[in-house]
């Protein structure tokens, strides 16, 4: 018979013990040659977790992103010429890295390099974007302050364990230090986060205005007639549209130069693929086809969720003149607003560019109030011929500035106004519109920001928003978050006091366990003793069924619940951790 010697177990190694058990859910450091962390496993360790971060911050950067996917579709197709989604391999890519570093940390050097070479491609091609960032921590950063606070508590047990069991004076001060300097850190950084959604109900102002960009596009093909009657059926107040004017000077709507996306100018003008939809006359585009690219492409996954009528009405959509846009808009009593493009230099219009949009107005009948006249060039003879248009500005400008042109409105992307620039400009009784605003939380940002209106592409979306996502009084966001900050202090202390007094000798992902466990029990723990424990059970089976308590002696749970008893004195807390638990603890 064969005697086998159980392997003998040494004290762990933070940085050697976290990359054994990530890569081989070995958390027991074994016997080898030698026992201090390397210098290599030490660098690796911080490859693994900057790589970590890395990927979160581009993960959360594409997430926040979504409501910009379409004009990010769009810069792709400027450059390859062929329309597609660019942004599922992203995601797919971006998800499966972030779950696989979370989970496994396999293949950490490729997650490394695809997604330092990703932010390098979009700071280059769609910098602009970042500034998603900032503005969706106006929505999310008191959240994710309070899960920022809950994640370094539960680090506690570990760090505590790694300072108890240090030999080198130096090595526990400089820990105590660094961990202290981050939670401490956690716990004023509420005083920096502002959100203009942090404000007294009263204060709220009126839900903003609708427009209607390029009608419905995720619903209907883009500037065709279906689809701003689709966007009037959502209750919008406004529409918008891309305006282009033909070869025999007729306004149409169009958006790419080329008609190759959105039109099936492949099938009826198969050697003019390439060329620019201006050099088209009227009699030609109105022999294109503008509504059977969206059934085939599916450009927003929508396709499957229209009814057969729908798709019908859709597949017979033709080009759309701005005269009929005009028609449309004047019978519902919907303002328009439109950009228009002026034609290349070697083009028949090229001069009479600004005289035919102004016929193509005149000839609808559309009420004069009701059109937002965006383009400069000529705005003084703009005003001599049509006096009532309501004259818009692309191009951020000074309050003063606007007004001593004559302009009243201001047309701007979301990231280029803050909330003190929408305060100034309301003040001023400029009327300010952001574009483009596609998902609830920016438009309830905006919203609490004193916004008048907003320019959307998805106004399906936004009719589902009668209030802002969320709205918090500023005396509750500071009970919330000094609440937070209290309760993660008594628990850190705790734990601290623990780990001196009581070490426990356990597995790093027990540790990990552990730790939570300690945070369920505080915020449970103001529950009735009714519901407490059941949630509490429910939220502990899992590591009830890795086993973790049988690791613990009777004395070590003593040792918790006293240390509970003396910070909180909640009588009940204990009885529910020792009933729950099976053990007998003698705590009073």
């Amino acid at each position: 018979m064969v005697k086998h010697q159980p392997l003998q177990v040494y004290e762990r190694q933070l940085c050697l013990s976290c990359i054994t058990g990530i890569y081989g859910c070995r958390w027991k450091r074994y016997q080898r040659s030698h026992d201090d962390t390397t210098k290599w496993e030490l660098l690796w360790s911080l490859i693994l977790l900057f790589t970590f971060c890395l990927l979160l911050v581009w993960f959360y950067f594409w997430w926040e992103a979504h409501n910009d996917y379409n004009e990010f579709n769009w810069f792709l197709y400027n450059r390859s010429g062929e329309w597609s989604d660019g942004t599922v391999p992203i995601l797919a890519t971006t998800a499966a890295g972030f779950t696989y570093i979370a989970f496994l940390m396999i293949g950490v050097t490729a997650a490394l390099l695809t997604t330092v070479a990703g932010v390098i491609s979009v700071n280059q091609t769609w910098g602009q974007e970042w500034d998603v960032i900032p503005i969706s921590l106006q929505a999310t950063g008191p959240f994710l302050h309070i899960g920022a606070v809950a994640a370094v508590t539960a680090l506690s047990w570990i760090v505590a364990g790694q300072v108890a069991r240090a030999e080198k004076t130096m090595f526990q001060v400089v820990v105590m230090l660094l961990y202290l300097s981050v939670l401490l850190g956690l716990y004023v950084l509420p005083l920096y986060i502002t959100s203009p959604c942090i404000m007294e109900p009263t204060s709220l102002g009126p839900r903003p205005d609708v427009i209607g960009r390029q009608g419905a596009p995720m619903l209907a093909p883009e500037n065709t007639l279906w689809s701003f009657q689709r966007a009037l059926q959502m209750n919008v107040t406004g529409l918008e549209a891309d305006v282009a004017i033909s070869e025999d000077g007729v306004p149409f709507l169009m958006h790419d130069r080329m008609l190759r996306r959105t039109t099936d100018v492949g099938k009826v003008f198969p050697d003019r693929q390439t060329e620019e939809a201006s050099f088209f006359n009227w009699t030609d585009l109105q022999q294109l086809n503008a509504g059977q690219w969206f059934l085939k492409d599916d450009p927003f996954w929508t396709v499957r969720s229209l009814s057969p009528h729908e798709k019908t009405l859709i597949a017979n959509q033709s080009v759309c003149s701005l005269e009929q846009l005009l028609k449309l808009a004047s019978y519902h009593n919907s303002t328009v607003v439109f950009r228009l493009r002026r034609p290349p230099a070697d083009h028949p219009c090229y001069y009479s560019w600004i005289n035919d949009t102004l016929q193509a107005v005149q000839r609808s009948g559309v009420p004069q109030g009701l059109v937002m006249w965006t383009p400069d060039e000529h705005r003084a003879q703009v005003r001599q011929l049509l006096p009532g248009l309501i004259q818009t500005s692309v191009e951020k400008l000074t309050p003063q500035s606007l007004h001593r042109s004559g302009i009243s409105r201001l047309l701007l992307r979301y990231n280029q106004a803050n909330a003190q620039d929408i305060s100034d400009f309301s003040e001023s009784h400029v009327n300010l519109t952001l574009y483009t605003v596609n998902q609830p939380w920016l438009f309830s940002v905006l919203w609490c920001s004193g916004v008048s209106s907003v320019s959307s592409e998805a106004p399906h979306v936004l009719k589902k928003v009668p209030y802002p996502v969320w709205l918090m009084r500023p005396n509750e966001y500071c009970l919330m978050w000094v609440s937070a900050d209290l309760i993660s202090f008594a628990v850190v202390v705790g734990i601290f006091v623990l780990q001196k007094f009581a070490p426990l000798q356990l597995p790093l992902a027990s540790q990990l366990n552990l730790s939570l466990v300690f945070v369920l029990l505080l915020v449970l723990s103001p529950l009735p003793d009714v519901h407490a424990p059941l949630l509490l059970l429910l939220l502990l089976l899992p590591l009830l069924h890795s086993g973790i308590f049988s690791q613990l002696s009777h004395d070590q749970f003593e040792s918790s619940a006293r240390c509970f008893q003396a910070f909180f004195d909640k009588r009940h807390v204990v009885g529910q951790w020792q009933q729950l638990l099976g053990y007998d603890l003698v705590v009073f």
